[in-house]
């Protein structure tokens, strides 16, 4: 017997979210083993916007199938995650019924398809709808606070493409060609979905696939005017790139010789130098000290839901904790490798007090309070000087990344 059109991009979503939700992987760790059965790009495409819709609106998914049963089926339950997958595809992706009914099913295969079959007729005939803006976790809401219904409204739908452009002085050239918007000199955005090696510009190095948010902290140390600068835990190197657009003498350390690798090509492409080293930040030497360190310090991530809400669900106070102590080590030694009058600037795209605010109020150098002027309009610095961005702030066509970042001068 046949099967159904599209099955495999079905497969390969529930394959991605066991991974997020049994084995608490992240949704670009799980892509490439989840799909490697798929072979077309516009089915792997699906697999993943399936998956990152049923983890950004999940609790209210499940909301609507425990409303469709007698008994809740448990949290586990493949019928669950099923069920979770066709209601995404309706609701979200616009998947007519019948189609949602002849992948989805197929998926139980010697499972409770009568039961997925009813719950999901059941909803539909009641023509069920999905709220503006998608619920949190309980826990997720109650670290995020005051702020949580404001980012909650900027979680409701996937980011735009933001780029970063190697000269400033092009922005209004670029934004043309492109027929892109741009919120400050040397950023565009452009609609979702589009083909980034097809783009003009990409082939000649113009510019560099980076969120507006993690723009800020490399704008935050101005030109380098050929100083030297140490760009911690850089790789993929959008901040690299920057730096070296700005002026600086950089190196670029990281541990992890394939996102290395990443950043090199694109430091090719863009043609701008630096210096990549690859090695533990935590056991590390340099020679020399530096004029200004940048760590952009492994966190949570949490700041980008937006693209990854698998972060929804996998981040709880244990990794919050562990994150929160190697943010802690990398901090200490950075400041011992800053010259005198050497700046330093700390950031991470958290949306965690223990991953930013807390861990800014134990630096002891001079705070160097972040000024408007290198923001982008309607982001203003917090009462100490430092920044603080989440999803909900500016209005829908300017949100952005969750970030913190702070800087401070070394007297």
């Amino acid at each position: 017997m046949a099967q159904p059109q599209g099955i495999h991009a079905r497969r390969a979503a529930l394959r991605l979210l066991d991974a997020v939700l049994r084995r608490g992987e992240t949704l670009d760790v799980a892509f490439n083993g989840a799909t490697k059965d798929v072979r077309k790009f516009e089915d792997k495409a699906l697999a993943r916007a399936i998956a990152s819709e049923v983890l950004r609106w999940m609790v209210d998914l499940d909301a609507l199938i425990d409303s469709a049963t007698k008994k809740p089926l448990p949290d586990d339950a493949k019928a669950r995650t099923v069920l979770r997958m066709m209601l995404a595809q309706w609701l979200r992706l616009g998947t007519p019924p019948h189609a949602v009914v002849a992948t989805g099913l197929d998926l139980l295969a010697g499972g409770p398809r009568r039961l997925a079959h009813g719950v999901f007729s059941t909803l539909t005939k009641r023509e069920a709808s999905l709220p503006e803006v998608p619920t949190l976790p309980v826990d997720v809401a109650e670290r995020w606070g005051e702020r949580a219904p404001a980012i909650a409204a900027g979680l409701a739908e996937p980011p735009p493409l933001d780029l970063t452009l190697r000269d400033p002085e092009e922005t209004e050239r670029w934004k043309v060609q492109l027929s892109a918007d741009s919120l400050m000199p040397s950023h565009l955005r452009l609609p979702r979905g589009e083909s980034v090696e097809k783009l003009a510009g990409y082939a000649e190095g113009a510019w560099w696939v980076q969120d507006l948010a993690a723009s800020l902290p490399a704008r935050v140390l101005g030109a380098g005017e050929g100083r030297h600068a140490l760009d911690l835990c850089a790789a993929p190197g959008g901040k690299t790139l920057q730096l070296a657009a700005q002026g600086w003498q950089v190196t670029a350390l990281d541990i992890s010789k394939r996102r290395l690798d990443v950043l090199k090509a694109n430091l090719k492409r863009t043609g701008l130098k630096a210096g990549a080293v690859r090695a533990d930040a935590l056991a590390w030497e340099p020679k020399h000290q530096f004029d200004a360190i940048l760590l952009d310090a492994p966190c949570t991530a949490t700041g980008t839901a937006r693209r990854h809400p698998d972060v929804l669900h996998r981040i709880g106070a244990r990794q919050i904790e562990e994150m929160a102590e190697l943010q802690a080590a990398l901090l200490e030694r950075a400041v011992g490798w800053l010259k005198p009058g050497g700046t330093l600037v700390y950031a991470t795209c958290s949306l965690e007090r223990e991953e930013g605010e807390e861990q800014a109020a134990r630096v002891a150098l001079a705070p160097s309070p972040i000024d408007a002027g290198s923001l982008p309009a309607g982001i203003a610095p917090t009462a100490e000087g430092w920044l603080r961005t989440d999803p909900g702030m500016i209005s829908d066509e300017g949100r952005l990344d969750g970030f913190f970042v702070a800087r401070w001068t070394k007297t």
